[in-house]
């Protein structure tokens, strides 16, 4: 019934954000000029002394499918600190949450509505880690004072926000990493995993389970002719294992068909290495996509935060032909991510055709480190926004201090921009 009602959904739907879409992407009458804007904040807690502002969007973004000016931001897991095998959790009870809000008449950021994610019986969930065979990083979360926590099979480490013409939206996360479709009031109404992480019958391919902790399902967005989700994996996975993964710049593309359940892989090939991010990614087109690569440093101390044109077209799928397969498809009895780019060359792999769209440091003197949030808007004009971490980071003893930009001397905030590419 489920596959029926998404067929009969997906069929009635006319949408689209590419370059020609008037209704989407057409932004004369939406005043801009008054950006960057900083989101609205107030504080979530105080630990240590230290201010944990209820912030975090930005993690993703999406624009409204018919309204323009209209936006939606998502957070991550919460505010958290690396600790023991895992991280402490400054709010363990924290709401993954998606923020609606619109460009007002004076060019400035007005909310509409919180939305927070909430488990198929309309309990709010939280961030904290799936349990074993549901998705498990085997990361261990532990509260502010180091007291171990428990898992939640419904937490989301949430990274991107698809907003559907139906009014549902479709999350991807780094746990799982799952993609998990949501009603309008943030409702789960599915979840799809890889093979053999126990949430649903429709799948991703089995060696997506072998992402990094921190490293899953980094972007997601659907095709114009809203037939398929597209999700980018932010690192190159381990696979067959952390020893035996080699191409530090090799990380993956899938591709989700939401009437069918079919599934394709493509290779993306990074200009960084293991440390840097294959961040959001928005449409242009079917085949043709605007997708962040960034490294962690601030941008104005030598940080990287680049936006790719990118096309699927000529690129070669690597689903392989068992999608149970843990490591997936192999060349020459290797995985993939043990392959040099040579050696997938002569296998005949093509990978996806990029091309530099805008370099924001460059461009804006862009300051944040964690860019991670795009949505086009038309007219060769794009969205950007930042992750500010709750305005906290890690000590190097696991606990929270201040999030400092190093060029203003400022708590980082989530902030929109508008920046015009190539």
């Amino acid at each position: 019934m489920k596959k029926l009602l998404l067929s009969a959904l997906v069929m009635s739907v006319v949408w689209s954000c590419s370059k020609d879409d008037d209704n989407n992407t057409n932004n004369q009458d939406i005043n801009y000029s008054k950006l960057p804007q900083e989101f609205p904040f107030t504080t979530l807690a105080t630990v240590n002394g230290v201010d944990v502002i209820n912030g975090g969007f930005g993690s993703g973004a999406a624009a409204h499918p018919t309204r323009k000016g209209e936006f939606y931001v998502i957070t991550d897991r919460g505010p958290n600190t690396d600790y023991k095998s895992g991280k402490k959790f400054l709010a363990p009870n924290f709401t993954p949450t998606i923020m609606h809000f619109k460009i007002n008449a004076e060019g400035k950021v007005e909310v509409i509505k919180y939305i927070k994610l909430k488990n198929p019986s309309g309990q709010p969930i939280t961030g904290l880690p799936n349990p074993a065979g549901m998705g498990s990083t085997g990361e261990v979360a532990y509260d502010a004072a180091g007291n171990e926590l428990g898992t939640d099979k419904y937490g989301l480490d949430s990274e991107s926000v698809v907003a559907a013409p139906d009014g549902t939206f479709w999350v991807s996360d780094e746990y799982g990493p799952h993609i998990v479709h949501y009603n309008a009031d943030g409702v789960e109404m599915e979840r799809i995993s890889p093979m053999g992480v126990n949430t649903g019958t429709r799948k991703l391919p089995a060696v997506l389970a072998k992402r990094r902790a921190n490293r899953g399902m980094e972007g997601l967005c659907m095709s114009p002719d809203g037939k398929t989700l597209v999700g980018t994996m932010q690192s190159m996975m381990f696979v067959p294992s952390k020893a035996l993964a080699t191409n530090a710049t090799l990380t993956r593309i899938v591709t989700f068909d939401i009437n069918t359940g079919q599934t394709k892989q493509y290779l993306y090939k990074q200009d960084g290495g293991a440390s840097d991010s294959v961040c959001d990614i928005t449409a242009l087109g079917n085949n043709e996509f605007l997708v962040i690569e960034r490294d962690g440093n601030f941008g104005t101390q030598g940080g990287i935060k680049k936006v790719y044109r990118i096309n699927l077209s000529d690129a070669t799928d690597v689903n392989g032909t068992d999608l149970a397969a843990v490591d997936g498809m192999k060349v020459n009895g290797k995985a993939l991510e043990q392959c040099t780019w040579d050696e997938l060359t002569t296998a005949g792999i093509k990978p996806v055709s990029k091309k530099l769209a805008v370099d924001l440091v460059a461009k804006l003197g862009y300051e944040h480190d964690k860019f991670e949030g795009i949505v086009y808007l038309g007219n060769n004009k794009l969205a950007v926004f930042n992750d500010d971490d709750f305005g906290v980071v890690d000590d190097g003893a696991g606990n929270p201090k201040a999030k400092i930009l190093p060029k203003t001397g400022k708590v980082d905030k989530g902030t929109m921009y508008i920046v015009d590419i190539q």
